[in-house]
């Protein structure tokens, strides 16, 4: 494999946030500096302008439409421990507030392609380019939990390849939308006059499976042509999707190795779609706990474990898979699953209970305390961490997941953020003014 210069390309750096409790850590809302204003405007576009002032491509939001209620058939554990689904704020409201306060930061919102429709989001995301003049993403996710659909009026989930087939098509109509405006279109010539050159937008009159949609979108299209989409897929279908799709690549691995093969494949998956690989970013999650010494940050390291129940990590862990953890002995190694749920995590899961032999409640407060402990440390060895996998071809950059907010946000960005700039890893300052800018990627064609 082919080790890159780190003058051969940039690091990217996104910040992976809930609009609630959780982000990197379980425990992390309980830590005495963590700021327990979820519900104020100015906790959010504080960590937008923290984010910004460490120059990060972008912020995203991830999202769930339930409270988890898989493990032991019931919602206590999400609530009383404050764990993964608890409270959740509309991630697309939120993000309007933060474009208002940034300048260059991406806005990165999750929306399910199983229970909205492909007009609503196409505008909805549309408004959010115009508005942040070309900062707009959508994390696309199908949605997999009973919870869930309960919510929207269904009885039933669709099956895995029915929900993957549904967003194909969805994301196809959601394209067509955008497209169905020319970039040049909206005229606003008073003289003419002239608002809106009708020759130049179109209905789509798309009919498929799964949607029928006249057309055309009544939002302009977006400074970026379409939002950059980014996908967590890990299944055969999943990696399928995110290869023709996704624009980034979101996943967590327990391993620099398994890093390396999934960058390799998903780089190779995107060619045999016609793509470039260069056109895909894949940024694994990392819960980086840093501190002014190895010392400070291993004591930070202790008090977010002791604050982390594991319940509130097999109670989050039962959510991924779709699988009820309670059912199995505690003390006894992960058995082999057929997960219905998320792909990517049983793998993350799987290998670390087959490499370290650890019980089903040591699991849950290692996923409770967060993935990967390489990223623990001081300022120059979080850095030499970051580099290490960066140059190793194992990712693009990293989708930070801050163990608690905002002080473990400041010391990223205070402390290790400098270290990547001195070694040319990472930029000083925005050359580009939209997402697509940041992350190097390049407008794309109609479909």
């Amino acid at each position: 494999m082919t080790i890159h210069s780190s003058r051969d390309r940039a690091m990217h750096l996104a910040a992976f946030v809930v609009a609630g409790p959780v982000s990197g850590c379980h425990g992390g809302w309980r830590h005495p500096a963590a700021d327990t204003q979820l519900l104020s405007a100015s906790y959010y576009t504080r960590l937008g302008q923290l984010l910004e002032q460490g120059r990060f491509d972008m912020l995203f939001l991830a999202d769930i439409l339930a409270i988890p209620r898989r493990y032991q058939g019931r919602m206590d554990s999400q609530l009383q421990l404050g764990a993964l689904g608890a409270l959740r704020l509309d991630p697309m409201i939120v993000l309007s507030l933060i474009a208002g306060a940034t300048r260059h930061l991406g806005l990165a919102s999750t929306i399910s392609t199983s229970y909205f429709s492909p007009y609503a989001v196409a505008r909805s995301l549309a408004t959010l380019d115009h508005l942040s003049a070309g900062r707009a993403a959508w994390n696309i996710v199908t949605s997999f939990q009973q919870a869930e659909a309960a919510n929207f009026g269904l009885t039933d989930q669709l099956s895995r390849d029915e929900r993957y087939d549904r967003a194909e098509e969805f994301v196809e109509v959601a394209c067509k939308l955008w497209d169905s405006w020319d970039d040049e279109a909206l005229r606003l010539d008073a003289a003419t006059p002239q608002f809106a050159d009708p020759a130049r937008v179109r209905a789509i009159d798309h009919q498929g499976k799964w949607f029928n949609v006249q057309g055309p979108l009544n939002v302009s299209r977006p400074p970026q042509g379409r939002p950059v989409f980014i996908q967590a897929g890990a299944s055969g279908r999943g990696k399928d999707f995110a290869a023709r799709w996704a624009d980034v690549i979101f996943v967590t691995h327990s391993s620099l190795e398994s890093a390396q093969a999934f960058y390799t494949e998903m780089k190779e998956r995107a060619a045999r779609f016609g793509r470039s690989p260069d056109s895909l970013r894949i940024l694994p999650g990392i819960v980086p706990i840093v501190g002014e010494t190895e010392a400070i940050a291993l004591e930070q390291e202790k008090l977010l474990s002791d604050l982390t129940d594991p319940e509130s990590g097999l109670s989050t862990l039962s959510y991924h898979l779709d699988i009820d953890l309670s059912q199995f002995p505690q003390d006894e190694v992960l058995p082999d699953l057929d997960v219905p749920g998320v792909q990517g995590h049983y793998k993350e899961v799987a290998e670390l209970t087959r490499r370290s032999g650890i019980g089903l409640r040591e699991l849950g407060h290692r996923y409770g305390i967060g993935p990967l402990r390489d990223f623990v440390g001081s300022a120059d060895k979080v850095a030499d961490s970051l580099q290490h996998w960066f140059e190793a071809d194992a990712c693009d950059g990293f989708m930070i997941q801050v163990p608690y907010l905002p002080g473990g946000l400041e010391s990223f960005v205070r402390l290790v953020v400098p270290r990547l700039q001195d070694r040319e890893l990472f930029r000083r300052n925005y050359t580009g003014d939209t997402l697509r800018e940041h992350l190097g990627l390049e407008r794309p064609a109609r479909i």
